[in-house]
């Protein structure tokens, strides 16, 4: 270089970025370009053990890449979203970093836009020092094609986290997932979440694990609602707010997936044999006390697999199998959610069970009564398998049943085609109930429950209605179909309004009265 040049260089006016002048001057922040893609995530104060071993592993995921250029990229899988950023910031903490999140859908599309946040994020993690956390969900073709552009080029530290793998044909660093808490690490959360609340006991806290499977985070908002309650509604007492506060956080995430009963019948609203009735009982009984049987009693280290109790209510359309399952919700103190298997049934490859592990997954935290209604969608007689549909319709069979017998709740199957399933899957359920079409004094005290008492009756007679040949559900509708014909006259209900409410019932049932079924009436 010849001394003019020399000269000119170092007299020529120079200009700094603020953000490099802010971090001369020992004043570090984050570069307010990247403010409102990226957060700080904080450090959780503490961790179970497995997720701290799952937080060492992800620290020793940075040093050991698996070539000289690949990115130093971790992925963290399963779990929820908080719980994969507690062990990544534990993680970056660990590494003396901080650790920054953003959403994968805020990656640029546009390769020019893209390079350049790439390129200012690395600049900010080595000035702060700080890892990043990138927060994939669903993503769409073009933004799952920028994302792995984005993350391909990473020459800081990285975690993708995802409740799924993400599929990649791009080199990647460790896969770690987020560990199930076993329930001794459950009952140390939940004695640490409540050990300030005097009034509640290991037994109630162990009743409590048993029942819920929820994150670190998800305990400790338990315990601040526990707190913030239990002043104002002592009659309660701490346990029945405890388990109050645990349903309220296992509901989130439910709803999507299927339909909430608030559980309101009680075993007075059946009307079903008693040798039905025993059996409901037992399989509440085996729910209940599953914290004795499966941890006390150590059944649960002998056994180990299929300690999920799964039931199978079979019987036609409106024989009570429904109610039956809010009767035991409500006796358990559960929600109730009911699966629609035929919206969760899908033509695609893989699709199934896809859909099915997230109900599952969800439930998990709270171990609803999960009621699969239509299960005839998806259970039938194993054909012999002739083509790849029929291999996948029955591995579809064997994952719903393989997670039923895992469910640490109560998984309850309904069907109206009990010959029509394979007999290699009823041995692996354990209750079995059948819901038979009801006798006519069976039907008779279905009326005379179904009538409220305050409702303004001339001459209603249950035994007559009762020649009805109809289940319990199409008697709720008539009854009720025939006090709206009665209110809308200005009258009382009388035997004329049922008899016009069970002609529009049949015709929907495609039906017809016979001179049987309506003598007497008039």
């Amino acid at each position: 270089m010849e001394l003019d040049d020399v000269s000119r260089l170092t007299l020529s006016r120079l200009r700094l970025d603020e953000r490099i002048l802010h971090f001369l001057l020992g004043s570090p922040y984050l570069d307010a370009r990247l403010h409102g893609q990226l957060r700080r995530t904080p450090v959780p104060e503490e961790l179970p053990p497995s997720y701290d071993l799952a937080a060492s592993r992800v620290t020793a995921g940075w040093t050991t890449a698996a070539r000289p250029d690949a990115p130093l990229l971790v992925e963290v899988v399963g779990g929820d979203l908080r719980s994969r950023a507690d062990i990544a910031a534990a993680a970056a903490a660990r590494s003396g970093l901080a650790l920054y999140s953003m959403s994968a859908e805020d990656i640029p599309t546009d390769a020019a836009e893209r390079d350049r946040l790439a390129r200012l994020w690395q600049r900010e993690a080595i000035l702060l020092p700080a890892a990043l956390l990138v927060e994939a969900g669903e993503l769409d073709r073009d933004q799952h094609a920028a994302t792995d552009a984005f993350l391909a080029g990473a020459a800081v530290p990285v975690v993708v986290s995802s409740s799924d793998p993400r599929p990649s044909d791009r080199p990647h660093g460790e896969r770690i997932t987020v560990p199930r808490l076993d329930d001794e690490e459950q009952l140390g959360l939940w004695t640490g979440a409540f050990e300030d609340v005097v009034d509640i006991e290991e037994r109630e806290l162990r009743s409590l694990v048993a029942q819920f499977q929820l994150p670190p985070h998800v305990v400790r908002s338990a315990a601040a609602a526990v707190r913030r309650d239990l002043p104002g509604e002592d009659e309660l007492g701490a346990a029945a707010l405890a388990w109050r506060a645990g349903m309220n956080e296992a509901r989130i995430g439910m709803d999507e997936l299927g339909r909430r009963i608030e559980p309101e019948a009680g075993w007075d609203d059946l009307v079903l044999h008693e040798r039905q009735t025993s059996v409901l009982r037992e399989i509440v009984a085996h729910v209940r006390q599953r914290a004795t049987v499966h941890q006390e009693w150590g059944f649960a280290a002998t056994l180990r697999r299929g300690l999920g109790v799964t039931a199978l209510f079979a019987g036609g359309s409106g024989t009570g199998k429904t109610l039956a399952a809010e009767v035991m919700a409500k006796e358990l103190g559960l929600d109730l959610f009911v699966i629609d298997l035929s919206q969760v049934v899908s033509k695609y490859i893989g699709e199934t069970e896809k859909n099915l592990r997230r109900v599952f997954d969800a439930a998990e935290r709270g171990g609803a009564l999960l009621l699969f209604d239509e299960a005839d969608a998806l259970f039938g007689k194993r054909s012999e398998v002739k083509d790849s549909h029929d291999r996948y319709a029955n591995l579809e069979v064997s994952y719903l049943l393989m997670r039923m017998e895992a469910y640490r709740g109560l998984a309850i199957l309904t069907t109206n085609m009990k010959k029509a399933l394979d007999t290699a899957f009823m041995r692996r359920i354990r209750f079995v109930v059948d819901f038979p079409f009801p006798a006519e004094h069976e039907r008779a005290e279905i009326w005379r429950r179904v009538l409220p008492p305050q409702a303004p009756v001339k001459d209603i007679d249950p035994r007559l209605l009762a020649q009805l040949t109809v289940a319990g559900g199409s008697i709720r509708n008539i009854a009720l179909s025939g006090a709206f014909l009665a209110a809308e006259e200005g009258d009382r209900l009388q035997m004329r309004h049922m008899l016009a409410a069970a002609r529009t019932e049949y015709l929907k049932l495609e039906r017809s009265l016979t001179p049987g079924e309506v003598r007497g009436w008039v």
